[in-house]
């Protein structure tokens, strides 16, 4: 199936996207949002143009590569036993990586080499500038991802993604969070980048080691994209990235779109491991609905029949009950 397409140029400002599109928590591809950028004219043109343009901002800090042998072609992954990965990671300067990679693109041997999540204010001041993104808050910097072909495994994140495409073309397969049980999640504590991998969805399909996999391999969205397009991508959908010319450049803007605090969901999640997740089942299933009522509220709010004068710390979280609230998480925390 493929992902929606929307008109981006209608959205004058963050605001009226996320009212528009944000809140569905659906992801869509924004045809040609980012074309006019001055960073996607050099990638059309060549490789080098496009190292030529970086030349102006990038800096001499250092990145952590990852290089690839032939046999992997661009998947970077684990080795079979999940103790170890199939790539090597390398320390070099960010204009060193950059000729490495333009100067090996289509290498005879090959090889692959690939540098991402790099904020573009540390090792590209100025770039941001120049490469403007209306509908995402100007609080919010961009960060840039290079390198050869490649296959990044399907993972989620915890922030909402707006990726632009700004040389290649790329493959977006995605599943819904719904699908998690499904897809076969390898280690969370041993990852090739941050967040854990479906295991499933990024191997060869194999219906003996993963059979509820099928229920859902057939609802994946996909989404190609060429320079200048972007797509939206809700925290927690899971996608595979791929990278399919010999050059790739791709810029993306990470933020917690519906934020109102600096506690992140995330948090919950891990708390909620040590305080619940091995108790009784019967136990689990009491908290559910505990959680189901006054957190996910599908029934509304849990004190609809009361007053909002009587609705105390469950009022609205601004201006007040959101510090209330956090105080005595704290305090519960230390123990007082």
């Amino acid at each position: 199936m493929t992902i929606q397409e929307i008109d981006a140029p209608k959205f004058a400002d963050p605001e009226s996207f996320l009212r528009e599109v944000g809140e569905l928590c659906r992801p869509v591809v924004l045809r040609g949002v980012a074309a006019h950028w001055p960073v996607v004219s050099a990638g059309i043109a060549s490789p080098a143009k496009f190292k030529d343009y970086l030349a102006q901002f990038v800096t001499g800090n250092e990145v952590e590569a990852f290089v690839g042998q032939p046999n992997i072609q661009g998947k970077y992954y684990y080795t079979d036993d999940l103790k170890a990965f199939n790539f090597e990671r390398k320390r070099m300067r960010l204009d060193e990586a950059v000729e490495r990679i333009v100067a090996t693109v289509g290498a005879a041997d090959g090889s692959t080499m690939y540098v991402g999540s790099l904020p573009t204010e540390l090792y590209l001041p100025g770039f941001a500038q120049q490469n403007v993104l209306s509908i995402v808050p100007t609080s919010v910097h961009p960060r840039i991802w290079l390198g050869h072909t490649s296959n990044v495994s399907a993972h989620y994140d915890t922030y909402d993604n707006i990726a632009c495409v700004v040389a290649g073309e790329r493959r977006f397969t995605l599943y819904a969070p719904e699908s998690i049980d499904r897809l076969y999640v390898g280690p969370l504590d041993y990852t090739m980048a941050g967040q854990p991998v479906s295991l499933a969805a990024s191997a060869p399909y194999d219906e003996k080691k993963y059979p509820r996999f099928r229920e859902v391999r057939d609802q994946a969205l996909t989404a190609e994209l060429r320079p200048g397009d972007a797509i939206y991508i809700p925290k927690l959908w899971w996608h595979q990235v791929q990278a399919r010319s010999a050059f790739n450049g791709l810029v993306n803007y990470w933020w917690d779109a519906f934020s109102i605090g600096p506690d992140a969901p995330s948090t919950a999640l891990l708390l909620s491991m040590i305080t619940i997740a091995e108790r009784p089942v019967a136990e689990r299933r009491a908290w559910k609905a505990f959680f189901d009522h006054y957190v996910f509220r599908q029934q509304g709010h849990p004190l609809a029949h009361l007053h909002e004068s009587q609705h105390g710390i469950l009022g609205p979280l601004k201006p007040t009950n959101y510090g209330r609230i956090r105080a005595r998480v704290m305090q519960l925390l230390r123990g007082d």
